[in-house]
């Protein structure tokens, strides 16, 4: 079954960190571009992080140096490193996955988690 599961949300005071994790199964992560988007209360969905299939990583401007993503062949997992956190960075995060190139739209990844939630209080 094709399918990833997110873990590793929480809560967490204002610059503190968590680390998502994102375990595969089905595929093989280092064959697809793997993402991270995420989704605030009365928000719209927005990308977070795009690992591509080269190993290159791109990521939002609110969240460019205090994130990382990352994967693991090994355990074909993908992971998110979240540093100096806001609360603005509260929300749902959701890994995404799907063949060939990146993009920035959710509806394009055809692996799709559940989600993870993300609580940063002041």
């Amino acid at each position: 079954q094709v399918q990833v599961v997110e873990s590793g949300g929480g809560s967490v005071q204002a610059g503190g960190s968590l680390r998502l994790s994102c375990a595969a199964s089905g595929f093989t992560v280092r064959n697809y571009c793997m993402a991270w988007f995420r989704q605030a209360p009365g928000k719209e969905r927005e990308g977070v992080a795009r690992l591509y299939i080269s190993a290159y990583a791109s990521y939002a401007d609110s969240v460019r140096g205090r994130f990382t993503i990352s994967r693991d062949n090994a355990k074909n997992a993908l992971y998110l490193q979240m540093n100096s956190l806001k609360p603005q960075d509260t929300a749902m995060y959701y890994c995404a996955a799907r063949p060939g190139t990146c993009s920035l739209l959710f509806s394009d990844y055809v692996v799709q988690g559940q989600g993870t939630q993300v609580t940063v209080s002041s």
